[in-house]
């Protein structure tokens, strides 16, 4: 499950992905039905991969607690309409999902959230129980092997390796006076 570019904004209902940088904020478009907007600056974003929910442990990161409610109810939604279900059905299915959720700090209204987004991905094909492949870091070797290396000069100051292509062009630019 990749939750990466699905944002919550404040102000709208629903979930959104990223689209584009725009002047006064970004464009988003709509997970329901594809529509595009525009969420400004002052909106407050929040994306679903640095959401996470309070466990007696720490935190649990909210593709976690989606993989294992996926895996309780056996890939499909929730058996009640998030925002009617009772308040005994949601603490209990959540339970089940995570048991050891925080009851001090996470409250019925955060369920119910959860629940409806994850609904909403689940009917969407964005939510499944595949555990997420780091892929960040093969391109930080690769941009480490590719980076100058620093080495010190007489003064035993740290300076970088100038490449090639940028020596020789340095060398043959006349200096101005």
């Amino acid at each position: 499950m990749d939750l990466k570019g699905i944002l919550t904004i404040a102000t709208f209902p629903g979930l959104y992905r990223h689209v584009a940088q725009a002047v006064k904020g970004i464009i988003v478009e709509s997970v329901a039905d594809g529509t595009r907007c525009l969420a400004f600056a002052t909106a407050k974003i929040s994306a679903l991969e640095d959401i996470s929910i309070y466990t007696t442990d720490g935190d649990t990161r909210l593709s976690d607690v989606y993989r294992s409610l996926y895996k309780v109810l056996d890939g499909k939604p929730t058996p009640f309409a998030p925002k009617k279900g009772s308040e005994a059905e949601v603490k209990a299915l959540f339970a089940k999902a995570l048991p050891n959720y925080d009851t001090d700090r996470v409250f019925v209204s955060d369920m119910r959230r959860a629940y409806s987004w994850y609904n909403l991905l689940l009917s969407k094909g964005l939510v499944d129980d595949k555990e997420e492949q780091p892929t960040e870091a093969p391109a930080d070797e690769a941009a480490k092997a590719d980076a100058p290396k620093a080495e010190e000069n007489a003064d035993g100051m740290k300076t970088r390796k100038r490449t090639k292509k940028k020596a020789t062009a340095s060398e043959t630019e006349p200096k101005a006076k």
